[in-house]
């Protein structure tokens, strides 16, 4: 009897325990500097609800991140240096965090939670890359680093492609509502990546026209290098972030939700142009204040003080550990019986949990170097320093715009950050060289799509739409010359089908397609039906000579092919061309048939 009383107890105890774990938001925008809030001083725009969120809690007032898009997601996500996820860069495959990683949403989602994303994710698209393969049971967006369309784009659901509905943000956000109520009974983590400001410069003229004809009043300290169309877009666009924000606060309130749920926000670099930024020196892209310093508002009722301002040094890194702590997740031994069921080995977190600072129970916080590396550059952050790549020292508390090397006032800090320095990045060359060249995974999954933007063009004529990579498709497709090559690893050799993803002019119809495994088998097909639609409208884009371009396209079916397992190559060629050109390729899409 005692010991049926006593599972009884544990049991209720376990009921009670995951009935008040506190639900997550996590608002992540993209290329949004610490400058565009007008809760950091911005005259220029009006953010309410995003600043509300550091008045019903606290704002994190030194909180960094990385220069660029894909590294702080990985930093978020796994909370360890990103070079030591394999996330190298933003293209063509460097975005994609290794396979044995173990990610946030897998964490929450062994710990009970229902999981969702909607936004960018940008780190990695094959399975088992693709977020529905790293814990997240719901996903609505697209996995490329930017897209070039903002009203209804073709985007992925659950690995399936559909079209959107209308503003992308207002769109995911939609979808994260959706999700929120559908959860509302049970504990959830709910990741909502924007891709805005991100360009293209793509706003509506509901809140473009607030800014339209407007001469910013808070300008970038060094005047002539803003471009002040760019710094209208982008005030346009934050104030869209901010509306759909508070959609998602308002849907709290009416679920009851608001007091039990983390809700935080922050930005994955600095801001995307030079634009009012609190004086600080760089932009997205620098290893400086300015490309690094993000803003941070997190608010939990009855848990975080409202006005709290916490001004030790955090990192995108602190997020995992300090998120599962205020959950009262285990995270030591939630990861390790992960990586035990993955048979992988062990990844020490690089993160520290700042979840007392943010209760108040503990405000002593340990000095510490926080590292940011990017393109063989380095910069170190202390509570009071930075050293940047030069190896100048600034001090940052006093000189936020890093105007005066004081190295020589401290000779012994500044040796003994630029040894950090150099031991870090001869690490950090160690995990390139390791990561670097990865391949594409194929089979991992009934489906399997290599976009262009992974691809690597051969020939003389066929060129990319887009001077960057993500999002763009191949055209120009003249000679018999021209090739696309795909670096692929067959995880299981099997049969495939074969589609090309087209689009095609009326006078060039009777084009041959062929898809190789370079000294294996091989599939073509004759080009039968021309489609040769209008580029998405673009009259939206507040920018002039714009460089996304974005249209349909349709498949063609190449027929089967017989992969193997293993490091391959795939070449999809044309050895006949008819008109002036082939096709212009989006992408290349393999199905698994023998299973």
């Amino acid at each position: 009897m005692r010991s049926a009383v006593s599972l009884f107890v544990l049991l209720l105890a376990s009921a009670l325990s995951a009935a008040e774990k506190p639900n997550i938001i996590v608002f992540l925008t993209d290329d949004q500097g610490w400058g565009d809030l007008s809760s950091n001083g911005n005259t220029n725009l009006a953010t309410p609800n995003i600043d509300s969120i550091g008045k019903n809690g606290a704002t994190l007032d030194n909180f960094y991140v990385c220069a660029v898009c894909a590294p702080t997601r990985a930093e978020f996500l796994t909370g360890r240096y990103h070079p030591r996820t394999g996330v190298s860069g933003v293209s063509q495959g460097e975005g994609r965090i290794n396979q044995d990683e173990i990610l946030m949403p897998e964490v929450f989602k062994a710990a009970g939670y229902a999981t969702g994303a909607f936004g960018k994710w940008h780190n990695g698209t094959q399975s088992p890359y693709h977020p529905n393969d790293r814990g997240f049971d719901e996903f609505y967006g697209f996995t490329s680093g930017h897209w070039g369309a903002y009203f209804s784009p073709p985007l992925d659901h659950n690995k399936k492609k559909i079209k959107g509905n209308g503003y992308v943000i207002d769109d995911f956000t939609d979808h994260a509502i959706e999700f929120i109520q559908s959860n509302r009974d049970e504990p959830f983590f709910c990741y909502l990546p924007y891709n805005t400001p991100h360009s293209p410069m793509i706003i509506d003229d509901q809140w473009f026209g607030k800014f339209a004809n407007t001469d910013p009043e808070m300008k970038f300290h060094d005047e002539k290098r803003e471009d002040i169309n760019m710094t209208r877009a982008a005030l346009a666009m934050v104030e869209n972030i901010d509306w759909n924000v508070g959609r998602i606060l308002e849907t709290l309130e009416e679920l009851e939700l608001a007091d039990t749920t983390i809700v935080l926000f922050f930005s994955d670099n600095g801001p995307n142009s030079y634009r009012w930024n609190g004086g600080m020196k760089g932009r997205k892209g620098a290893i400086d204040e300015g490309g690094l310093r993000s803003p941070f508002v997190i608010q939990w009722p009855g848990h975080i003080e409202p006005g709290a301002h916490v001004t030790p040094v955090t990192s995108g890194l602190d997020l995992l550990p300090t998120l599962t702590e205020l959950a009262g997740i285990d995270l030591k031994s939630t990861v390790s019986a992960i990586e035990e069921k993955r048979s992988v080995g062990p990844h020490p977190i690089d993160g520290r949990s700042f979840a007392e600072l943010l209760t108040g129970e503990n405000t002593d916080w340990p000095d510490r170097m926080l590292f940011n590396t990017w393109r063989n550059k380095l910069s170190i952050r202390t509570s009071r320093f930075r050293l940047d790549n030069d190896g100048a020292l600034f001090d940052i508390e006093n000189d936020r715009g890093q105007t005066k090397n004081v190295a020589d006032q401290f000779p012994e800090l500044a040796a003994e950050l630029r040894e950090a320095a150099f031991t870090f990045q001869a690490e950090c060359e160690s995990y390139h060289d390791e990561f670097a060249n990865r391949p594409y995974a194929v089979g991992y999954d009934r489906s399997t799509t290599l976009p262009a933007r992974d691809g690597t063009q051969q020939g003389p004529s066929i060129t990319r739409s887009s001077k960057a990579p993500n999002n763009s498709f191949f055209e120009n497709w003249k000679s018999t010359d021209d090739s696309i090559m795909f670096p692929v690893e067959i995880g299981e050799g099997g049969t495939f089908q074969a589609l090309v993803y087209y689009t095609c002019r009326g006078g060039d119809i009777g084009a041959t397609i062929r898809l190789t495994e370079i000294s294996g088998d091989s599939t073509e097909a004759k080009v039968t039906q021309a489609f040769d639609p209008p580029f998405y409208d673009n009259s939206k884009e507040r920018m002039e000579n714009s460089h996304y371009i974005v249209k349909d396209f349709i498949p063609l079916e190449l027929g089967s092919i017989d992969l193997r397992a293993g490091q391959r190559v795939l070449q999809l060629s044309a050895p006949e061309i008819v008109g002036e050109e082939a096709i212009d390729v989006h992408s290349i899409e393999l199905i698994r048939t023998d299973s």
